[in-house]
This record gives C-alpha cells, structure tokens and sequence, in this order.
C-alpha cells in the first residue's frame, strides 16, 4: 500500500509538480536552503533512549516518563500517511508534535504558511490514529527563534486529507502536473535545475518572454582529471590526494569542489574514495590511456525508473523515435555548417548549400536507415572542408584526409577520437544522473556496451564542442606534431600533451553560450544537461518536440 511522507504533504501543498518530481519520479537536487534545512534538524533527527510512553499510560505511574521524545517514527495504512516527528513534547495525557523550520516566522494571520500547516496537521492526525490525544502543534522557526502554535481544527484537518488524496492520485497516474508559470515560488526551489519551469512553459506556449534567471549559469565544483600514471587517488580528510609511485603527494582537491573524477590510464583508486564518492553523489569515471571511454562507477541515484520506462517504450516506436532522431542529426548538420561558415579560409559554398540540403531531407527523412545515410553524407562532405579551418601554415604538418578512427592514423583523427570520448562520458554521466538509461537511443542502434542515448545527443555537439576545441588547440599552437606518437599502425597523444587538450576542452565546456531558443546563458556543461532534461519533457509527453541546440 502507497504512503505519503509527511514531508510529501508540505510539498505538494507547496507545488503538485514538486512532489511529482522528488516523490513519484524519485529526482532531488540540493540548494543552499535544502542543506541549511539539514543543518537545524541535527540535533532533533537524533532519537532520544526513552520512546513515546504508551497512550493510555497514567502520568503517576511512571517517574521516569519522559516529557520530551525526539524523532518519533510513525505511520499508519488506515490514513496513508507515514513519517517522523521531529520532537514531541508529553503534558500528562496530551502530546504537541513540533516540527523545525530554518527560515523565519511568516507575519501573516495563520503565523505559518499552508505547506508547514499541513505537515504538522498529518503529524497530529498519526499521534491520534495511534491513540493519542493533540488538539495542537508547534512550527518552531529556527531563524527567528520562534514557536507558533497550530491549532488542529476540522478545516486543516480536511485540507491536510484533500492534499493526501491528491498525493496518491499523482503517484497512481505517474504523470507531472504543469510548471507554475511566472511563480515567485520557483526562485528559492532546490528542484528549478529539474523542472526548468519558465523554460518548459516557454516552449509549450504557456509564458512569453524570456526566462527568470533561475538556473545558474555554471556550477561551482568542476571534474579533476587523474592521468599520473602508476599514480594513486585517495581520501586524506575532506580532500582527494594524488600520489606519485613513490607515495609523494603530487596534488590535493577538495571534495566539495569536484564534480566528477575521471581516471585516464593506469591510476589506482582506493576504496575510502569510491566509497566516499559514491556517498557524496560524485561519479568516477575511466578512460584507457589511449582515450577510450570504459565507463562509470555512478553513485546510487538516479531513481527515474518512470522516465526510464518512457524512454525504452519511445524507442521501440518508430513513430516516436524517428523524430527525436531527426532533431538530433538536423541541428548537427546545421551546427557544421556554421562551423565552416565561421572558420574555413576558402571556398566552401558547395559544402555549405550540400549541407543546407542535408539537414532539410533529414528533417523529412522517412526511416533510420535514410537518416543514417544523410547524416554520413553530410559528415564526410564536412570532414573533407575541415583543413581549411586550420590555420594555413599548419595545414602540411596537421594533415586531414577525411576521418578515421579505431585507431586514429593521424593527430587531428587522434583529437577528434579523444573530444568525442570525453564529450559522450559526459553526456553518459547527466542520462545517469537525470534517470535515462544511456544504453538506448532514437538514433543510434542497441549494441553490446554502446550509450547508444548519450551518443545520440552527442550529435549536435560535436561541432561545436569537441571539433571547436581541436581547432582552437591546434590555430593556437597549444599542441605542435611533438606532441604525438606516429606509427605505421596509429597515432596516439602523448600525456603532457593530453593534459593541455583536456584544459582546452574544459575551457570550451566552461564557456557561456546564449541558448538559440530560450535565450538564457548557460556554461555548455550545464547546456548539456538543460537539453537532456527537455528531452526528457518530450519522452514524458510534456513536449511535442525536442529543441535541437543550434548555434548562429
């Protein structure tokens, strides 16, 4: 039998899209208020030794009755509510549940907004259903040190139960009420990143003009690269420390600054770390030493199992995968063509009217096979014009004819190769983190150990992400032919040399670019996540048709 939290009822009663959010798809995201919140219950969520003395115990039996009982975990079928109280106060046969609360005490009549109302209403309604006597509760406001009392009368009792059988009714249909549109509420919501409110609203005709500045630009922690080889990475404190093979310590990175860690070739991992990592929802993720991407040890988040079940009904639908997949491959051959409008010193007005037709018959194409097609096409005409993007005395030493790979013969094939390697690890690690299953795509066939999803939306970044970036690494002399291991049977980048290209790509990850459609500025990473989440609106039926990123 489904219960709902008693926090659910603050939520809900709050934003019916926030509880689908967080309770029926599983999703969460912390925010300054959500960690402050964490911080005024340490004390509270500590249970005391003594329980709650029985309901029909008689105060003069017992002198060690307690007056005061922390963490009191309660929950009942008949009333489908479950949860705990963060303290509750014994005055002879009546209890007062007290519920803490970081911020201040509202000055408003009822002295408590609806949401925290409710809650402690479903705290008083459990104590009853389990015989025990509350005719009132208390919010305790931490920020203003304040207690206010809530009195149990019959009109929050009903409220409390109308809010209940809306919770369950949203859990039965597995579906997400609408954003608020234009709602002060969204600024101080840890979910915002999630929802994308003004920006779901935009695109489905909801709300005109541009989006609140509700989701930040960029984040404040960033992914630390381990490429010592024979090296290892452990835990000293709250730091990751990196060693050399002789135990000296080489580097020290705080955990709360770290994204993401990502090992390349032979670095030892402790176990403290993974587990340490796996506990702060930080993934690790290895590369060999030549770049390919093995995969992720992905923290056990990600409970989305209704967007999952979405995308794999989605995906055996040629009818609702093919245009998902059009999208893709139409803003990718839109993105090279700007690619080679901005930056090739020649003549390319062929390759850019060839492209220009590509990516209109791949947005009528008829069947996967016929977009393939297309899209190779257009690849190959593109990768053929890709020398005249760099610069012109580079053009002998940095040789391209056309592109090859497994293994790269040549050191822009090399970068090529290694750019799409990191840039589909991280499309791998926001499908994790979101709840997709990176393993099945709209375009890209199902194959053993293929992130067939995180390849198809690699696509539209490609150009604009891993090619731009080994453009910029070569025209700016960043990278010279020294810097690569040529041999008859491939070309690989030697590691000093790596280490400059990963700080180039990050760089361009780092970038704030304006979005073509919402007209919001984002860094490309937090870009990548944003059109992960709009194709999830879209497999979720929220969205007609995914927004393909595409640059002017």
């Amino acid at each position: 039998m489904e219960l709902v939290p008693l926090r659910m009822l603050n939520e809900i009663a709050y934003c019916p899209r926030l509880f689908a959010i967080e309770h029926v798809m599983g999703d969460f995201m912390d925010n300054e208020h959500t960690v402050a919140g964490r911080t005024v219950h340490r004390n509270v969520d500590k249970p005391t030794r003594a329980s709650l003395p029985a309901p029909n115990e008689d105060a003069n039996d017992s002198e060690h009755r307690p007056k005061v009982v922390r963490s009191v975990r309660l929950s009942d079928p008949g009333l489908r509510l479950v949860g705990v109280v963060d303290l509750v106060e014994v005055d002879g046969d009546r209890v007062v549940p007290i519920d803490y609360k970081k911020g201040k005490a509202p000055k408003i009549p009822e002295g408590a907004w609806e949401p925290e109302r409710v809650q402690v209403c479903g705290q008083a309604l459990l104590l009853r259903a389990h015989g025990y006597h509350v005719d009132k509760a208390v919010l305790y406001f931490a920020g203003s040190r304040r207690r206010v009392e809530v009195p149990i009368d019959d009109e929050l009792v009903d409220r409390t139960l109308v809010l209940r059988d809306q919770a369950l009714a949203l859990v039965a249909s597995q579906e997400l009420p609408p954003p608020l549109v234009d709602s002060p509420k969204c600024s101080g919501c840890s979910l915002v990143r999630i929802c994308l409110p003004d920006e779901h609203n935009l695109l489905s005709g909801t709300q005109k003009g541009e989006p609140r500045a509700l989701v930040p630009a960029r984040d404040d922690a960033i992914p630390l690269h381990v490429q010592l080889q024979g090296g290892k990475a452990g835990i000293t404190g709250g730091e990751i420390a990196v060693k050399d093979r002789e135990g000296k310590q080489v580097a020290r990175v705080r955990l709360n600054h770290t994204s993401q860690v990502v090992i390349h070739g032979n670095v030892t991992v402790t176990s403290p770390m993974i587990g340490r990592c796996a506990e702060l929802d930080i993934p690790i993720a290895w590369h060999s030493f030549g770049g390919w991407y093995r995969g992720t040890m992905h923290p056990a988040t990600g409970r989305n199992v209704v967007l999952r079940h979405r995308q794999h009904l989605t995906a055996s639908q040629l009818d609702l995968a093919l245009p998902i997949a059009r999208d893709f491959i139409v803003a990718k051959i839109k993105n090279q063509r700007v690619m080679l409008r901005r930056n090739a010193k020649g003549s390319v007005k062929d390759v850019l009217m060839h492209l220009k037709d590509a990516s209109e018959q791949a947005s009528i194409a008829t069947d996967p096979d016929t977009l393939r097609g297309i899209e190779g096409m257009a690849a190959r005409r593109y990768f053929e014009c890709f020398p005249l993007m760099i610069r012109s005395d580079l053009r002998e030493t940095f040789k391209l004819e056309g592109r090859n790979r497994r293994p790269p013969r040549d050191p822009v094939n090399a970068l090529l190769s290694f750019a799409y390697a990191v840039l589909v690890r991280e499309f791998a690690h926001v499908c994790h983190r979101i709840g997709f299953d990176p393993h099945v795509g709209f375009l890209h066939t199902i194959r053993h150990g293929r992130p067939a999803l995180a390849l198809d939306l690699m696509e539209e970044f490609r150009p604009i992400i891993a090619d731009s970036a080994v453009l910029s690494a070569l025209n700016n002399g960043v990278l010279k032919l020294e810097d690569f291991d040529v041999t008859p049977v491939g070309c690989s980048i030697k590691q000093a040399a790596r280490k400059r290209f990963l700080q180039t790509l990050e760089r361009r990850l780092d970038e704030l670019v304006t979005h073509p459609t919402l007209g919001s500025r984002w860094s490309y990473r937090r870009t990548l996540e944003v059109q992960t989440r709009l194709l999830g609106k879209v497999v979720m039926g929220e969205l007609e048709r995914y927004p393909g990123f595409v640059v002017r």
